[in-house]
């Protein structure tokens, strides 16, 4: 998907940039509609929001433990005992 974004990302910079004048700016408009109105881009488009709300449960669940293993190590530095009064002050 990075390919497609970096694409993008050219055209656009290309059309804001470039000094051909409207022609070659109606130009690159029509081939950028006629790439995202392919049916192949519009069903990979779909795969990946599909997969993207498939994963997102699992991706979330991850940050989540990852955030509170974070939390752990900063409460118990900043305790300086390694009690778990910390705990507490999440809560």
């Amino acid at each position: 998907m990075s390919k497609i974004s970096m694409l993008a990302a050219a055209a656009v910079g290309y059309v804001l940039g470039a000094r051909a004048g409207r022609g070659r700016y109606d130009q690159i408009s029509e081939k950028a509609h006629d790439f995202w109105e392919n049916p192949k881009v519009r069903q990979a488009a779909a795969d990946a929001k599909d997969v993207a709300a498939e994963q997102a449960p699992v991706v979330k669940d991850k940050i989540t433990d990852a955030a509170n293993k974070v939390a752990d190590k900063t409460t118990k530095k900043g305790s300086g005992t390694g009690s778990s009064s910390g705990a507490a002050k999440r809560s």
